[in-house]
């Protein structure tokens, strides 16, 4: 009887000593796994921050390359303003030329002449200084985006759509268009005989 109590209770022992093991094994099998799932959590959250990184860096080197053209466009174009408040100097200065050759005695005409000339081609000289250039025009193809049609001349000395006389200089300001030159273009004596015919009908 002794015996039986002995081996029921070695049994017991056993049964409690395997029951702990198992515990044991779920319980580090259940750690792992959390410390599995932590680990990816953590990477998902460093990768996330990563990525954010990149595009917050993107964004600043695409702000700086904005800053810096708005920057150097203001240094090109900075007196745009005060530039087209003189053209009309150079228009006045070049129509007293025109004036001065037609009028007056010789020496009136010479003196008159040489002093605005002078003065003009010392205008002309400073605004090319700060980047200003007479656009081509005569005898030039007619181009939309630097001259202006004021009229059309039928004549066989220039061809259709070419340039025929310029009637205000326009300036360029380094590559940007400050005043188009103000231009009459060619076009061909078929179209003035059709324009002529038109206009008796």
């Amino acid at each position: 009887m002794i015996e039986e109590d002995k081996e029921q209770e070695q049994t017991s022992v056993e049964h409690a000593e395997q029951t702990g093991k198992n515990k044991k094994k779920r319980g580090g099998k259940e750690g792992i796994t959390e410390l599995e799932a932590a680990l990816k959590k953590a990477r998902e959250e460093a990768q996330e921050n990563y990525d954010r990184l990149l595009r917050t860096s993107a964004d600043f080197e695409n702000y700086k390359k904005r800053v810096a053209k708005e920057k150097s466009d203001l240094i090109r174009y900075g007196n745009e303003e005060l530039i087209k408040e003189l053209l009309p100097v150079i228009d006045n200065l070049e129509r007293a030329l025109e004036h001065a050759a037609s009028e007056g005695t010789q020496e009136a005409q010479e003196g008159i002449r040489d002093g605005v000339e002078m003065t003009l081609q010392q205008f002309l000289g400073i605004l090319q200084r700060f980047g200003v250039t007479p656009i081509a025009a005569e005898t030039e193809r007619f181009d939309p985006t630097k001259h202006e049609a004021v009229m059309e001349q039928a004549t066989g000395e220039h061809d259709p759509g070419h340039v025929v006389s310029e009637l205000e200089r326009g300036y360029l300001l380094n590559d940007r268009l400050v005043r188009p030159a103000k231009v009459v273009v060619a076009k061909a004596h078929e179209d003035a005989e059709e324009d002529a015919e038109s206009e008796k009908e």
